[in-house]
Order: C-alpha cells, then structure tokens, then sequence
C-alpha cells in the first residue's frame, strides 16, 4: 500500500514522463493536465491548493502570452523569414558564415524575446531560408536550439524559467548583469565552438547558393520589428525597477497586436488561432505537480540539505546545485525542475552564486538532451511540422559534446564573478 507521498511523487513522475514522451502523439498539455486532476481526484491534493499552484504561475502565463503574441506577430508579418534570408545573403555561399550569421540572430532572438521564441518561429524560417539555398538544414537547426538555452539567462525576459526560479525575489537589472553577463557571454561562445566542432563535417561538405530570392519586408513586418524593440526596452525598464516582468510583457504584446492588426485592417482571429496556447494549461499543470510535491516534505527536505551544503562550502554546493539540477532537467524537464528549485532556493537563505548556479542549471544543463527544456520540445514540434525529425539519440550525442564544456565554464565564470 502506498503512502499519500509515494502516491504523488508516481503520479508526477507518470505525468512528466507523459510530457516528455508523448504517448499516442497526444499533446503535451494533456499529460500535465491529467496528472494535476489525479492529484485532486485521488486526494493528495485539495481543490484550494489545486487552485492555489495554478495562481502562483499567474506571471509566467501573462509573459508567454505577450512573447508568444509577438513571436506569432513576427511569423506572420515574415519579419524572421526576412532575417533568415538576409542572414543566408550575408553568408555569400559559405556554410561556415551562415552557419555563425544564423547563431548570432538567434542569440538576439532569445536575449531579446526569450528561448522559445527562438525555438517556434526562428527554426522554420531557417529551415525555409536553408532549403532555399541549397543547405542541409540540421546544422542550422542545431544552433537555433543550443543558442535558445544557451543565451536565455542574459536577461530576466530571455527565459520563462527565470520567473519560475527567482519568482517576487527578481534581482535588480544591474544586479543581474553583474552577475550573469560573464557567464552568459562564456556559455555562449563556449556553446558556439563546440557545436561548430560537432558539424565541421557536415558543413565542409555543403555548398550553399550565394543569394535567395530576395525579400522584402512589409510594412508590418517593420511595425513588428519596432514593437519587439519597444516591449525590450520596457521589460528592460521594468527589471531595473523591480517590476514583475509579466504583466507588461502581456500589455506590450497586446498593444503590438492590436496596433499592426489596426494598421493592416485584419481581424484578429487569425492571430489568435496560431498562437500555440497549449503551452499555458501545460505550465499550469507543472505548477500544480509542483504544489503536490511540495505537500510531501521535499521541498523542505531539499532545503535542508542545501543549507547543510552552504555551511560546509558555498562554492561546494554551487557547484553540487548547479550541477545536479542540470542533470534533473534532462530527466524531468526544467519547468518542473525549475518549480521546484525555486521553491528551494526560497525557503533557505543562500548566497547569490548558490541561486545563479542553480539558475544556469535549469536554462543551460537542458542543451544535453531532447527531454532538457520546454524550447527543445516546441524545437521538436517545429522540425516535424517542416517534415524533419531528430530523434533522441541523435540529439544526445551532439548534446553531451557540447553541453558539459559550456556548464561547467559558465559556472565557473559565476563564481569568479563572485
């Protein structure tokens, strides 16, 4: 006979094994979704509490909404088909070029609009603008999605697991480049070279087209480019105020929508019916598993051996935290992962680089495998509507070549930093 404990953790591990492996093919939502009711159903968890883990993810479903606002915005209006092609333009037939050309727009992409956004709209238009050149596409999938995990602690927007990890407790921005700057510029270098290693191969052997059917870039498409810019500059004002990030990322997406959607004369159903809102009951479904662990004792149990950790050594337990929640990442995914080291790093007064190593884990560490990040699944979900696939093996070896070398640097660069 199971205890309440041992029932919830089976049932939350069911349900993010569901999310990871998709059984049936049936959407990801559904397995979080199911495994929240279960924790209801089965009374390991009240409706109160229930409804309390769906609210505490409030700021993090308003940020997704407003990213993926314009991130739907940019794929309509072609603004990234248009930087796609003028990045293959720009490369003047050689892969190599357009190799470091395609990872260097995806690094603005997620500093500025956040890791999945480079995963759902970046990836098809560098599949499109590649397939138009004559190029093997992979390669360049690879970097949109190493660079979406790898640039997505430069900024508090460039990743909703940011939220989850400091919450109300968001440092101020200068605090946050202070201490994140090195290691992100570390990561994403460090990332860079070891993926170029790991395709050097399958770029020698391409020859890809000096130019592409040019496009223009519509009205829209500038109007859009210029919203995105303006939403950076808020979230970037509201990070040096200590203004929670998701209720401006919503208002600023909104205002963007609703300006371009005035501009053009359009309705905007087509643009609410693209935008992919099974990420929402998806994260509420997460938060909820979350809550019911928390009802367990780990959380605190967790805590405790963190704070035992800290006494003993804080560059030791960086390390040790950084490190483990790395690897819990690749075998729960880092929503769930990141859910609950944020509540751990909360109920325990630790040092800031304790925190920031824990937070390189959960954005960084998810580069090993397929399962890591929720970025890579919507990467996933992105390749198969183009028709490609990369299956999880094949991911594996290019993820442990390049993920380690990255990690560890960008920890040690937190640390240096102090």
């Amino acid at each position: 006979m199971m205890t309440a404990a041992q029932a919830t953790w089976t049932i939350a591990a069911l349900a993010t094994a569901g999310v990871i492996v998709r059984p049936w093919r049936l959407p990801e939502a559904i397995w979080a979704v199911l495994g929240a009711a279960a924790l209801v159903v089965f009374g390991l968890l009240s409706w109160s509490d229930a409804l309390a883990g769906v609210l505490k993810g409030t700021d993090v479903y308003l940020f997704l909404v407003g990213m993926m606002l314009l991130a739907e915005l940019a794929r309509q209006e072609g603004l990234f088909d248009w930087v796609a092609a003028y990045a293959v333009e720009h490369a003047r037939g050689s892969p190599h070029r357009l190799f470091t050309l395609v990872y260097a727009v995806g690094t603005v992409v997620t500093v500025l609009l956040s890791n999945d956004a480079t995963a759902v709209v970046l990836t098809p238009a560098v599949y499109a603008a590649t397939r138009a050149a004559g190029a093997a596409p992979l390669p360049y999938l690879y970097a949109c999605v190493f660079i979406a995990n790898a640039a997505s602690f430069a900024l508090p927007i460039s990743n909703p697991a940011n939220l989850v990890i400091f919450g109300s407790r968001m440092p101020h921005l200068a605090a946050w480049l202070a201490q994140f700057t090195l290691p992100t510029i570390v990561a994403v270098v460090a990332t860079y070279l070891m993926l170029r290693l790991t395709q050097r191969g399958a770029l020698r052997r391409q020859r890809i087209a000096r130019a592409v059917p040019p496009r223009e870039l519509t009205r829209g498409g500038r109007h859009t480019a210029c919203g995105i810019a303006a939403t950076a500059v808020v979230l970037l004002a509201c990070s040096a105020f200590d203004v929670r990030l998701g209720l401006p990322t919503f208002i600023c997406g909104a205002a963007t929508a609703a300006t371009i959607l005035a501009a053009n004369r359009e309705g905007a159903r087509p643009l609410i019916r693209h935008v992919a809102w099974g990420v929402l009951p998806l994260v509420a479904g997460l938060f909820v598993l979350v809550e019911g662990l928390v009802r367990t004792g780990v959380i605190a149990a967790l805590a405790r051996h963190l704070a035992e950790a800290v006494a003993a050594s804080p560059t030791g337990a960086a390390w040790i935290a950084g490190l483990a929640v790395a690897v819990a990442c690749n075998l729960m995914n880092n929503l769930p992962v990141g859910l609950i080291a944020g509540s751990v790093v909360a109920a325990e007064h630790v040092p800031s680089a304790v925190t920031g190593a824990v937070l390189i884990g959960v954005d960084l560490g998810p580069n090993l495998s397929v399962t890591g990040s929720l970025a890579t699944i919507l990467w996933l979900v992105a390749l198969r509507r183009e028709g490609q696939d990369v299956g999880p093996w094949q991911f594996l070896a290019v993820g442990a070549a390049v993920t380690p070398p990255a990690l560890l640097l960008a920890i040690a660069a937190l640390l240096a930093v102090g």
